[in-house]
């Protein structure tokens, strides 16, 4: 199947493109790591196994099935179940974003973290973009285990951070999806930087009120 016979036209493949450039130009996910993916209809586009995000080739991105069925473009990423598994959970998304950002990857291999949210409302873009941020423990790349955990984290969250791998959120837009995984990166910097320092975090009525002011925004 061409690329013309798909449901992603010219402008998507542009988006994910730019976005991918963008990611690893300002060093968010290094060499061939991270995947974006999109879904439209019956079908998911997401960036080729093995591929650098800043040098995705529009007209080879993968196109697969619902069900995970190659159909265009190069073989997708090993790492299309973890999408899949947000957009069944998740069916109003029809964006996803993963990246092996630098200080979320640091974050995730601390210890004594909160498996059901593992960081905390340091700022309000944090709770509006992201929200609750569950932990799971590290299982392989592309692996069933993976799959299982990432499958029981989504039932709390559209977000989750993995250990020792990285990020990954879905939204409703790519762009939404992009801006989640960079909030994460950006909270989990600040979390280090104020790591033993007694910090003072939003509290519960803080986060309750933006949860009733922006309640779908990520």
């Amino acid at each position: 199947m061409s690329t013309s016979d798909t449901n992603f036209d010219d402008a998507v493949r542009i988006q994910m493109v730019r976005l991918g450039a963008a990611l690893y130009d300002r060093g968010l996910t290094p060499g061939r790591t991270g995947n974006l993916s999109v879904r439209t209809d019956d079908q998911i586009m997401i960036t080729p196994t093995g591929a650098c995000l800043g040098r995705l080739d529009a007209t080879r991105l993968a196109v697969t099935t619902l069900d995970g069925q190659h159909i265009a473009g190069d073989r997708p990423s090993k790492e299309l179940v973890l999408h899949r598994v947000l957009y069944r959970h998740h069916p109003m998304c029809t964006a996803v974003a993963h990246l092996h950002s630098t200080s979320a990857v640091a974050v995730s291999c601390l210890p004594d973290l909160n498996a059901d949210d593992a960081l905390p409302p340091i700022t309000p873009y944090f709770v509006m973009r992201v929200g609750r941020l569950p932990l799971i423990d590290y299982a392989a790349p592309g692996s069933a285990e993976l799959e299982k955990q990432v499958v029981r984290a989504t039932e709390l969250s559209r977000s989750v951070l993995m250990r020792n791998h990285g990020s990954l959120a879905a939204a409703a837009s790519l762009e939404n999806a992009v801006d989640a995984v960079e909030e994460i990166e950006e909270t989990a910097r600040l979390y280090l930087l104020l790591e033993g320092r007694s910090p003072a975090y939003l509290g519960e009525e803080d986060v309750a009120d933006l949860h009733r002011r922006f309640p779908s925004t990520a």
